[in-house]
């Protein structure tokens, strides 16, 4: 007979069930290996941004400000798309964003994941992983969404 493979091992038990929204794999823009599925049953902010983009500049600010203090409750982050890497990084690195991870998205395989077609749109996921907002958001909105998660 055959040693029994390791798919007869029982599978590590998972600390939430993972949502089809966040069963994906990315690179960070400084190149490490990013899963979504780590996210799991947390609220989630993804934040659809390009580098040439000024509305995602003034929320880049909010951003910052923000993601750090709900690192852990509500994470923010960001997926970088339609434009060059090295745009990209002086974006984060200009605003302050290194403290968040920040997807490099320039397949637009995320993007198109969450049906995205412009920037800059917040995907908001509940603890569940069902997107309860996507769309824009200023500033404040943004704010309050992530205040109102992270006491959910």
């Amino acid at each position: 007979g055959t040693p029994a493979g390791p798919s007869t091992a029982p599978p590590p038990a998972a600390p939430a069930r993972v949502p089809k929204t966040l069963s994906f794999d990315a690179k960070t823009l400084d190149g490490t290996t990013f899963s979504a599925a780590a996210l799991a049953g947390r609220p989630v902010v993804l934040w659809f941004w390009a580098p040439w983009c000024a509305t995602c500049a003034s929320q880049a600010w909010t951003v910052a400000e923000i993601a750090p203090t709900y690192r852990d409750t509500v994470p923010i982050v960001g997926v970088a798309g339609l434009g060059q890497q090295k745009a990209m990084k002086e974006f984060v690195t200009e605003f302050d964003l290194a403290g968040t991870t920040q997807l490099d998205d320039r397949a637009g395989a995320v993007w198109r994941r969450f049906k995205v077609v412009e920037q800059s749109t917040f995907v908001v996921l509940d603890r569940d992983g069902t997107v309860v907002h996507q769309g824009f958001l200023d500033g404040e909105s943004l704010t309050r969404q992530v205040e109102t998660l992270a006491r959910g």
